[in-house]
């Protein structure tokens, strides 16, 4: 897997975009207007901030090496993954679609109306 895959995939979910608010390096994908994807495009390896339920991320960091607290982030609601080839592009999507679903969430009733 690879950055263009991330890219692609979070691309096809509903009213998302993407920019760089931050500098030229930091990618990020949000969910109308509220991040639910951040990575640095000039690491050597890729890896993703995401967010993720506190249970579910203590989970994933003490059954996974590639998955620690997120980087920059709140280290209680998002976790840094790396892209390393540990999980499967199919537990990647799925906790990209996690993070997606957990924002969704998060928003006010009449922007979840929104999609």
């Amino acid at each position: 897997m690879n950055i263009e895959d991330i890219r692609e995939y979070c691309l096809t979910k509903r009213a998302v975009s993407e920019d760089f608010p931050f500098d030229e390096e930091t990618l990020t994908f949000k969910v109308l207007g509220k991040i639910f994807l951040i990575t640095s495009l000039d690491s050597i390896e890729l890896s993703i901030n995401l967010k993720c339920d506190p249970d579910k991320a203590i989970d994933l960091r003490e059954n996974h090496a590639c998955v620690k607290p997120g980087y920059h982030m709140n280290k209680k609601h998002w976790n840094t993954v790396d892209i390393n080839g540990e999980l499967s592009d199919r537990l990647i999507y799925e906790l990209i679609d996690h993070s997606y679903d957990l924002v969704v969430k998060g928003l006010p009733k009449s922007k979840q109306a929104e999609l």
